[in-house]
């Protein structure tokens, strides 16, 4: 393991701009310096387990498994992926009964005949001298494979630990988010299987349109839909989807209350943080509190526009990154908010949550982009830096 380094934490002094127009409170002390553990290259995801070793991703298809005071190792088995902008391995999350059956979920841009497309597969976790996956199954295929990034691709367990949330990016194609029948742009509610979950608000509906591929289904190998006609309905979408108009969705998670928080990259400006509810639709890409990269206006959220709107947003742009809603007891003070990485606003942000209202609290300026945030079983909070050379940070308590 490299030698540790201990980086000091530099305060925000420039506040952003909150939901409501109102500046917010910026970070009133550093409550913890920074400790280098390790290194990776452009990495997506951190998932602890449950012994405090860790599984990382890296885009360009490679798992890496992480335990301290020991090697970094590979672990073989991995799926082949697309990598390339924002495309590759993403996200990783040990399955909620991973304590007996050590298996993991993947999601990751799968090359198909018509482009790419995002893939959710489980397989087991084999920790050995040699760590492997083993018996890796593809659950679920978004369809509407092509070119584009936004993946979206965070996964959130239930907290009953029976059912999964998947966040779908619209691919950088718009209209998807509000295409009922298509899996773009959506929160999507599925089975540990990758089945549409019971409950659903649009359970038992099928997608409609000439373009419909009934067969074969979404979990075999060949193509779901037909690539010249990236944009083709898809049968399952409606049963599965939770909630629709979403543009990245970077940032899943539950509090420990049970509601569903995310959050996801506007387009310039307008990056949000919502509530999700069942059958609610988010409004991307006809409401945005942001404007096209082009200049042209998207209307803002406003009351009566039938569109949910955010509980926070930031404008100018922080390019939102991975995010917990923190349940332990290193940092007290901090428990129950959101804590949740920023790219361009190269920082740590957390957001206090009240019932079902959201406000900025802290926002600490790191320097550097942070790509994801996670929670280890200790209750330590761990940082992952964003590109080549990535720093894994520990955040170590100031006394």
């Amino acid at each position: 393991m490299k030698t540790q380094m201990i980086l000091p934490v530099v305060a925000l002094l420039a506040a952003c701009s909150a939901g409501s127009g109102a500046p917010a409170q910026t970070a009133g002390g550093q409550p913890f310096t920074l400790s280098e553990q390790a290194r990776f290259d452009t990495p997506f995801a951190l998932a602890f387990l449950p012994d405090g070793s860790a599984l990382v991703t890296e885009k360009a298809g490679k798992l890496k498994l992480w335990r301290k005071g020991a090697a970094t190792l590979d672990v073989s088995g991995v799926p082949a992926v697309k990598a390339g902008g924002q495309g590759g391995l993403l996200d990783v999350a040990p399955a909620p009964d991973f304590a007996t059956s050590h298996a993991i979920y993947l999601t990751y841009a799968e090359p198909r005949p018509g482009g790419s497309g995002l893939a959710l597969a489980r397989a087991t976790l084999m920790v050995t001298a040699a760590p492997s996956l083993t018996g890796l199954q593809v659950l679920w295929r978004s369809g509407s494979d092509g070119d584009g990034g936004q993946f979206g691709a965070i996964i959130a367990f239930a907290p009953d630990g029976q059912s999964l949330f998947l966040s779908s990016g619209e691919r950088q194609r718009f209209t998807p988010a509000q295409d009922p029948n298509q899996a773009l742009g959506k929160i999507l509610h599925l089975t540990l299987d990758g089945k549409p979950a019971p409950g659903n608000p649009w359970a038992g509906k099928a997608g409609t349109g000439t373009a419909a591929i009934q067969d074969p289904p979404r979990n075999t190998g060949a193509a779901k839909t037909d690539p010249s006609h990236p944009g083709a309905a898809d049968p399952l979408a409606p049963a599965e989807t939770w909630s629709l108009g979403h543009r990245n969705p970077y940032g899943l998670a539950f509090a420990p209350d049970g509601r569903l928080w995310e959050h996801e990259m506007g387009p310039k400006g307008g990056d949000e943080v919502n509530l999700i509810l069942p059958g609610r639709n988010y409004g991307w890409p006809n409401a945005s509190n942001g404007s096209n990269y082009d200049g042209t206006d998207i209307p803002d959220h406003k009351p009566g526009d039938g569109y949910e709107p955010p509980k926070v947003f930031w404008n100018p742009s922080i390019s939102p990154s991975g995010m917990i809603v923190y349940t332990g007891g290193e940092f007290p003070q901090w428990k129950g908010s959101i804590l949740m990485g920023a790219m361009s606003g190269e920082g740590l942000i957390r957001i206090a949550l009240n019932g079902d209202q959201a406000s900025k609290a802290d926002t600490w300026k790191l320097g550097m982009r942070i790509r994801d945030v996670a929670q280890a079983p200790d209750g330590s909070v761990w940082l992952l830096q964003d590109g080549d050379g990535a720093k894994l940070l520990k955040l170590v308590p100031v006394k």
